[in-house]
């Protein structure tokens, strides 16, 4: 009993590493919240899963490993889904190695055979290609994740997998929407679900809902076997670490921004951009009738022809102006308001997967 206490505690530890040392010790907690975590991780997959069709019946389903947090949860998580999943689907791990010096190549293999599960492990030397072509100093990603793509695409349709699952989170979506902004000047994030390049595949995200610190919390209590990436890891003035960076220290100040940012990305308003392919500003007349995503949707109430001098704190209560730093409004039963609450997966009710 003194052995499961002891393991009971460390689990307590992984999980809430912040928590008082009260909380810490108490294992029936640490069981509480590590089953909490699995629910929320499941449920926020299963929702992508339906509300996207990623996966469909039959689906023969190449779930990309690379030895990190990310790719090791999602298997995970597709494994549990999959045993209780109203339909019949396949999945088959891929690990690219690349031949980075140091690589463990028995470390996945070895993983792989325990759970039981199907896979294949690509060796191409990749390391070697990137270091001769990308001068010392300079950012290895771009190029290396072309290779990379292509490879996958090769097995994918070599192993015939019908859809391809990568490991990409909430986060990994938000970053790329910012970097393309920032750097890029385009308007374009990172989908869910895409057709590939070639137009052969289907590519898949699961963990499109999945908040980073969470998976990072799974991943110390499932204790995977972790391979760092010595090739890109080290580089710590990539412009993505910095973007991700940024967003961590403005969900630390304004919680629920990350959320924000993501359901913004399935709100888009063509009418209030500057594509002119997507609207046509050039041939716009009047109507005479209201719209509702016009310039008042961020107003408290409908314009008024008259003029008010009611101030700011004369107002009643309840109209004060939307906040959009993580608070949203709420109705009198205590649900948020659909049209501006930040995406909240555990209200969704039409996912019915979950685990005891």
């Amino acid at each position: 009993m003194n052995v499961i206490n002891d393991a009971l505690t460390d689990l307590m530890t992984d999980l809430m590493p912040d928590a008082a040392p009260t909380a810490r010790s108490d294992p029936r907690k640490a069981a509480f919240e590590a089953n909490k975590l699995s629910k929320k991780l499941h449920r926020q997959v299963g929702q992508a899963v339906i509300e996207f069709n990623m996966i469909e019946e039959g689906d023969k389903v190449m779930v990309c490993l690379s030895g990190g947090k990310d790719s090791y949860a999602m298997l995970d998580i597709l494994l549990g889904l999959q045993a209780r999943a109203p339909i019949n689907f396949s999945l088959v791990a891929v690990n690219l190695d690349q031949k980075q010096p140091g690589f463990p190549a028995h470390v996945l293999p070895d993983y792989l055979k325990r759970l039981g599960v199907p896979f294949h492990i690509e060796e191409q030397d990749t390391y070697a290609i990137v270091k001769r072509l990308i001068p010392e100093g300079q950012t290895m990603c771009s190029l290396c994740s072309r290779l990379r793509r292509g490879i996958l695409y090769r097995v994918a349709g070599e192993l015939g997998a019908t859809k391809i699952a990568l490991g990409h989170h909430r986060d990994d979506m938000v970053v790329t929407l910012l970097m393309n902004m920032f750097f890029g000047s385009r308007l374009k994030g990172m989908p869910p679900k895409l057709m590939s390049d070639d137009g052969k595949h289907i590519v898949i995200r699961p963990l499109a809902y999945v908040d980073e610190t969470d998976l990072e919390r799974w991943a110390e209590h499932r204790q995977f076997p972790i391979i760092p990436c010595t090739l890109c890891g080290s580089q710590s003035n990539l412009q993505r670490v910095q973007v991700k960076k940024m967003i961590r220290e403005w969900e630390h100040q304004y919680p629920g921004r990350i959320d924000n940012m993501l359901t913004a990305m399935s709100k888009v308003v063509p009418s209030h951009l500057m594509d002119r392919k997507l609207f046509p500003f050039t041939t716009l007349q009047t109507t005479g009738q209201s719209t509702e995503d016009g310039d008042i949707a961020f107003d408290d109430e409908p314009c008024s022809p008259t003029i008010s001098n009611t101030t700011a704190a004369e107002q009643p209560a309840g109209s004060a102006p939307v906040r959009w730093g993580g608070k949203s409004l709420k109705l009198a039963s205590g649900r948020q308001h659909p049209d501006h609450a930040p995406m909240n997966p555990s209200s969704i009710h039409s996912v019915s997967i979950s685990e005891d």
